[in-house]
């Protein structure tokens, strides 16, 4: 069977190898699934050391909104990819997207962690979605979009010294596993279209498109939700000096970070970056 053939995404040209994978293939499939594997880190949340935060840094974790949404987003999904893995057939995707769950999992302790140690609020978590493949294709083309905005948001935070370096630097090992969970699914997904038939990248846009789009229903959605939350407006406080155009700069700036560090015959999520790109562009003219 011939398979579509993938121009290598967000590669500077300067250092861009001709890509010669086939998208789709056997030997694609083995790359983008042993590289996530074999990049794993082990560690457990319990064992980091965890900062002693001055009364600024408190009143402002435990002010901010979100600890019970990002903790049911963590534990839910790996709760969802544990038993998705389970159904797979090709073992090596199992055992990758069982990894992704682990991981999840732990991001989930990671915040729990957190929640505990800092005496921080979160409410009781819904029970996670079907373990189907549509759902995670849904979860992850939200972790495509949260993820560029969470790298800008923590690279805003460092710079502006909101809270604990110490602090951050224990979260910036979530980012680089948010970045290979990323990479992974764009991979996953070209690969699993592929195979079930949409052999021409042309088609693919469609799909893509939604899946972005919903995602954005999403974050709005969340957002929306949080609006009368005094947290908001905190946040609104400390970032009060940060423009759109910086922001996205931000984002940008650390999701070209991130994405270097993975194999040029990669996918790397594009959509997003494209479209921060082109509101840099227009805020500056």
């Amino acid at each position: 069977m011939q398979k579509a053939r993938y121009a290598c995404e967000s590669v500077p040209s300067a250092v861009a190898a001709p890509c010669r994978l086939q998208i789709g293939s056997e030997q694609h499939k083995e790359l983008f699934c042993r590289s996530f594997i074999e990049t794993h880190t082990p560690y457990e949340p319990g064992d980091l050391s965890w900062p002693v935060l001055d009364e600024q840094s408190l009143t402002l974790l435990r002010t901010v909104p979100v600890w019970t949404l990002a903790l049911e987003v963590e534990v839910n999904a790996g709760m969802m990819l544990e038993q998705f893995a389970a159904r797979q057939h090709d073992p090596l995707i199992a055992r990758a997207l069982a990894l992704q769950g682990y991981e999840e999992a732990r991001h989930g302790r990671m915040l729990q962690t957190l929640i505990e140690r800092y005496g921080l609020r979160a409410g009781p978590l819904r029970p996670p979605a079907a373990p189907s493949r549509g759902e995670f294709i849904v979860f992850g083309y939200n972790e495509c979009l949260d993820s560029f905005l969470g790298f800008g948001i923590f690279r805003l935070a460092r710079e502006l010294h909101i809270v604990s370096e110490q602090l951050i630097a224990l979260f910036e090992r979530i980012l680089v596993e948010e970045a290979r969970h990323i990479v992974f699914f764009v991979n996953w997904i070209a690969h699993n279209r592929i195979q079930r038939g949409l052999r021409m990248p042309v088609l693919h846009v469609l799909p893509v498109a939604l899946g972005y789009l919903d995602a954005l229903k999403k974050t709005i959605a969340r957002a929306r939700a949080k609006s009368e939350d005094k947290g908001i407006a905190l946040a609104g406080e400390i970032f009060k000096d940060i423009t759109l155009r910086s922001f996205l700069q931000a984002c940008l700036h650390e999701n070209d970070r991130y994405m270097a560090a993975f194999d040029q015959r990669l996918l790397r999520p594009r959509v997003i970056p494209a479209i921060a790109r082109l509101l840099v562009r227009l805020a500056g003219s």
